[in-house]
């Protein structure tokens, strides 16, 4: 007897990254941790190979009374003090000029889940990058939606070509067009786009929008991890210039800004020229949270206020160290790609760096990789090398034999 609907995906999810974990792990226990490069886990380690937890983050949490941790928050949409120093944390103060809501989510991932299911209806497509975090493909499948890739780079620069190409296909075929974007300090392969890049989408779906609303999504998980924090938004300002008839969402996640990877908060930051249109997309939004999550963390959406309100020159400090840390190790691993010829998607800042390898071959390298304890993640077109959980030492001398691994397959 078959219990479940027709149109659902009965197959078995397959978690490629927490496998190779395990495959790193049982490495570790064999040859010892000295000997194994883990550079498969897409959270902020420390040069010791522990879980970064900040101080400043954590003593604050503490200092939260348990009734306050054990309540419900305030409403569906969040608490308001939440929602709205999410939108300053995001836009800066009075820095966009547009009508905004902000829903709480549990995570960036909660945000990315309300696009996909309240903009598009059944078997429509939407609009994602061909090197990704493969969470995307599979949030649109379980909400019944096709999608359709577009080329992320044409040389070292983004492929604004390719995605042109992608949503004129589409455009007068269906009620609307969601592009998913996700930028600054893109997942996996690090790459920010310029403000001038920025400028030229916007310009692309307001043209578009003539004749079918757009929604871009903008995925911004790792943004405080930017290596000049204090420009890393500025791109925001050209938002303004979007159309009435397009509208901007923004994923913001806590997860990653106060290494809080399992208390699960995050916003969807909605914006559009009319305040009418952000207020609708406001009600489907608090609808769908109620129905799926009801309520976010509310100790994780309270702490957030008192770390940026309460403990902000402590917290920048302390994450200051860290984007520090990412640089270097980042640069180690770039340079002596550079040097030893590894081809490498155009990196700028960030938690990875993405080896550029054929599909064809990928499997076979990455095979070869874990023979010599290496591990690393797949993902399309490439090999995701998380600098993030490495220490500099383990960065040190990683591309050139990631080089000597690749030319031994190659032969």
């Amino acid at each position: 007897m078959d219990f479940i609907k027709e149109s659902a995906d009965k197959k078995p999810i397959v978690d490629t990254v927490f496998a190779i974990v395990e495959k790193a792990k049982k490495a570790k226990e064999m040859f010892g941790e000295e000997n194994v490069v883990d550079a498969t886990i897409g959270s902020l380690y420390d040069e010791e190979g522990k879980l970064v937890a900040f101080d400043s983050v954590y003593n604050s949490f503490n200092e939260i009374p348990n009734e306050k941790k054990a309540a419900y928050a305030a409403s569906f949409r969040g608490n308001d003090d939440f929602r709205a120093l999410a939108a300053i944390h995001t836009l800066g103060k009075g820095k966009v000029n547009l009508a905004c809501k902000v829903i709480a989510t549990p995570g960036g991932t909660g945000a990315v889940s309300l696009v996909m299911s309240e903009f598009l209806e059944t078997g429509e497509t939407v609009v994602l990058p061909d090197i990704a975090w493969g969470s995307y493909i599979l949030m649109a499948k379980d909400k019944q939606l096709n999608y359709v890739k577009y080329e992320m780079f044409e040389e070292d620069h983004f492929n604004l070509n390719s995605l042109k190409k992608c949503v004129n296909e589409l455009k007068g075929k269906q009620n609307r067009i969601v592009i998913v974007i996700n930028d600054p300090c893109h997942n996996p392969t690090g790459y920010s786009m310029t403000k001038e890049e920025w400028q030229e989408v916007i310009s692309f779906v307001n043209e578009v929008s003539q004749t079918t609303p757009c929604i871009l999504l903008n995925d911004i998980a790792y943004i405080d991890y930017a290596y000049d924090l204090d420009h890393s938004r500025d791109y925001m300002k050209v938002f303004e210039g979007i159309s009435d008839q397009v509208m901007v969402v923004i994923a913001m996640s806590c997860s990653k800004t106060m290494t809080s990877y399992g208390l699960r908060c995050g916003a969807a930051i909605i914006t559009a020229k009319n305040q009418e249109s952000v207020d609708q997309a406001e009600i489907v939004f608090e609808k769908s949270a109620r129905s799926l999550w009801s309520n976010v963390n509310n100790g994780a959406m309270i702490n957030f206020v008192k770390v940026l309100v309460d403990h902000n020159e402590e917290f920048l400090l302390e994450k200051a160290k860290y984007v520090d840390l990412l640089d270097a190790r980042s640069s180690i691993f770039i340079e002596e790609a550079k040097e030893n010829g590894l081809p490498i998607y155009p990196y700028k800042e960030g938690f990875f760096v993405t080896v550029k390898i054929d599909n064809e071959i990928k499997e076979k390298y990455h095979e070869k990789l874990m023979e010599n304890n290496i591990f690393t993640v797949q993902v399309n077109h490439g090999i995701r090398v998380a600098v993030c959980s490495l220490s500099v030492e383990k960065c040190q001398g990683l591309a050139k034999k990631m080089k000597d691994i690749l030319d031994e397959i190659q032969k």
